[in-house]
């Protein structure tokens, strides 16, 4: 209706000139300086509002009388619309008035001008309405072809993936059978220098044994020899005696009382304490004796070559455990590069104890009786290339002073030590493992400025002390930080701000709770990738955790909720997920709990918690494998609820566990686990009975 209404209008825009429209337009006029300030025009046929802003006019026509054609000349006023009907005399008129948005203002026919600047608007609005639409459906159809080129990017980027897992299994296994094969040939290797070690040893015991035999057999020949020589020399003095007298050399026989030889002379006034003393006296001696007669026996037994009981030595290493021995073993042997002394009953390390082995690059001292005391401040000065000592499970009560500065590794775990001073590492800046576990250690006796030396340290081991906070001064470089079975009760902001490389803390059976951890005291590290929190006392899964993590265990706590979007701004994403023994339950878990895990999850422990429903967002994890549901209170597996019904290729999954709930296995439908690429992935017996 609207065009042709535009096409009658253009075509008869010539025959609307009448003298009325002049008279009209006066009195428009007239009656616009009446009403000046109401409304004004444009000139254009749009009427501005108040505040300024153009307005399109209403038009409306009107129908008039019929009127006899006039022949040549004007067809009618200005503002009016002329249609001729089938007569030959007759014609239809209307005219264009504008439809005021005020009842009240009288009408005014519009001019041919404003007519046609009406038609022209609506036209240009119809084809900017159609411009509009033509450019939303490219729009749309421009969203769908990236939508697809998207999704085939990330279908190619999943394949690709997969490729390369499934390249790199093989490769691990390749290797993991390298790795036996190779374990095989050492176990091999092994048997074979046992034997030959112990065909030696035999051979060594039976050449000990043969020269033994020939030492008591020359041994029992020098005795003999000696009585022999004893009775020979008995009887020539007799000889000699009898002749003296057959000589006459005597003039008078001696008497009897000559013959008889008189007593030992016997102090006087001999007490029976006095005799005590000196019986005690005497077994001392004896003891001390005998003491000494076996260390030099020993000692001639280290020097002639000969090994004790449970000592072994092969090309450059020496073991000596459990053999009993009481002191350090007087060794004489350059060559040496690895020492173990394990299980024996040292207590004390001499100055000169290592003078002949100076080559040493490894020494175990571990379960001996060693004292801070016993061990000479001198006694590793000499060895020049030592990179691993181990102490553990001694007496020590302070770290020993004075070690080689190219010690790499030190253990001193489970001793008695009080405290360490800011200048016991003074020298060790090449250390690189410090374990000491077990200690008395705590912030209270460890100076803030002790581990400053320690500039290439990268794996430290604290655990089993009594820290109620993580100590300060922690070196730069450090790796990995274990402060397991401490007292630690909060982590400020400031502790862990110089250790920006680590990548592992360890805070596992301490006392911590989500409100005591400071909000920044890990957040901005880059590359900090695995947290242990397992065993505090956290309701909450924390806040603000690093971007960089990967790996989250936060076992046997009291958590009872995941918080939504807290894994949300973790890049590339949280893999591991360990919450088994907690108490979440159905409302625990929220929809958003899992936000920005579901392409990176790989594996999630959520057993033996308290949930009554599988929770929301299993079925999106794109890249699970490994998923624990077992002990809780679960009744039922819809079907969406681990595979996606969208998704109709298989999943990552390989083994999920629902065991030990409510769910009865008979009115488990098929289509549960449809995704799974094996029935053997799902455990589901035995179940709690209902």
């Amino acid at each position: 209706m609207r065009w042709w209404l535009v096409w009658a209008a253009l075509g008869l825009l010539g025959v609307l000139i009448l003298p009325d429209v002049q008279a009209g337009g006066r009195h428009r006029n007239h009656e616009g300086e009446r009403r000046k300030g109401k409304r004004r025009r444009d000139g254009q046929g749009v009427t501005r509002t108040k505040e300024g802003r153009s307005k399109p006019l209403k038009i409306r026509l009107v129908p008039g009388p019929a009127i006899p054609e006039k022949p040549g000349g004007n067809q009618g006023d200005a503002g009016t619309l002329t249609f001729y009907t089938n007569g030959p005399q007759l014609q239809s008129s209307y005219s264009v008035i504008p439809v005021p948005s005020d009842p009240s203002e009288p009408i005014i026919p519009l001019t041919q001008e404003e007519i046609q600047s009406i038609l022209w608007r609506e036209e240009e609005e119809h084809r900017e309405e159609e411009e509009r639409l033509r450019k939303k459906d490219e729009a749309r159809k421009k969203r769908r072809r990236e939508r697809k080129e998207r999704e085939e990017r990330q279908r190619k980027m999943v394949e690709e993936r997969r490729r390369e897992e499934e390249e790199a299994l093989r490769l691990q296994l390749k290797k993991e059978e390298e790795e036996w094969r190779r374990q095989v040939e050492e176990e091999e290797r092994r048997q074979e220098d046992e034997r030959r070690i112990e065909q030696e040893r035999r051979m060594e015991e039976e050449r000990r044994r043969q020269e033994e035999e020939r030492r008591r057999e020359e041994e029992q020949r020098m005795e003999e020899e000696r009585r022999r020589q004893q009775e020979e020399e008995q009887q020539r003095e007799a000889k000699e005696e009898v002749e003296v007298w057959l000589r006459g050399d005597v003039f008078q026989m001696p008497s009897e009382e000559e013959l008889i030889p008189s007593p030992d002379p016997t102090p006087p006034a001999v007490t029976e304490e006095l005799m005590e003393e000196a019986e005690d006296i005497e077994v001392e001696e004896e003891v001390t004796l005998q003491v000494e007669e076996e260390e030099e026996e020993e000692r001639e037994t280290w020097i002639r070559g000969g090994l004790p009981a449970g000592c072994d030595i092969s090309d450059v290493t020496m073991t000596c455990e459990n053999a009993n021995l009481n002191r350090f073993p007087p060794l004489s042997i350059p060559e040496l590069k690895s020492l173990s002394l394990e299980g024996n009953n040292i207590s004390s390390i001499p100055a000169e104890a290592f003078n002949g082995i100076p080559n040493l690059e490894w020494i175990n001292l571990k379960k001996n009786k060693l004292t801070s005391a016993g061990i000479n401040p001198k006694a590793f000065t000499g060895l020049k290339m030592l990179r691993r000592l181990y102490l553990d499970e001694n007496l020590l009560d302070v770290v020993p002073p004075d070690l080689p500065p190219t010690l790499q590794e030190l253990k001193i775990n489970d001793n008695q030590l009080r405290g360490i001073d800011e200048n016991v590492f003074r020298d060790l800046n090449n250390l690189v493992i410090l374990e000491l576990e077990g200690n008395l250690l705590s912030e209270g006796n460890v100076r803030p400025r002790a581990f400053a030396p320690l500039t290439q340290l990268f794996y430290l081991r604290l655990g089993r002390n009594y820290f109620r906070t993580i100590p300060q001064g922690l070196p730069k470089s450090l790796l990995e930080l274990h402060l397991e079975n401490n007292l630690i009760e909060e982590i400020s902001e400031t502790v862990l701000n110089q250790t920006t490389n680590l990548n592992l803390i360890s805070l596992r059976h301490n006392k911590l709770d989500e409100t005591r951890i400071a909000p920044m005291a890990w957040f901005n590290h880059r590359n900090l990738e695995s947290i242990d929190l397992s065993h505090n006392d956290l309701y909450l899964v924390p806040s603000y955790l690093p971007k960089s993590l990967v790996h989250l265990v936060l076992v046997g706590n009291n958590i009872e909720r995941i918080p939504g979007y807290i894994f949300a701004h973790m890049d590339p994403g949280l893999e591991y997920l360990y919450m088994s023994f907690n108490k979440l339950d159905g409302e625990g878990i929220e929809p958003e709990s899992f936000f920005g895990a579901y392409h990176s999850m790989t594996e999630m422990c959520l057993d033996h918690n308290q949930l009554i429903h599988i929770p929301l967002g299993i079925s999106e994890m794109t890249n699970l494998h490994f998923l624990r549901l077992d002990s809780n209170r679960i009744r039922s597996i819809p079907e969406g609820s681990i595979c996606d019904l969208d998704n109709h290729e298989e999943t990552n999954l390989v083994a999920l566990r629902m065991d030990n709930n409510y769910i009865d296995p008979n009115k488990v439908s098929p289509a549960a686990f449809s995704c799974l690429r094996s029935a053997s992935s799902v455990v589901l017996k035995p179940q709690k009975p209902m």
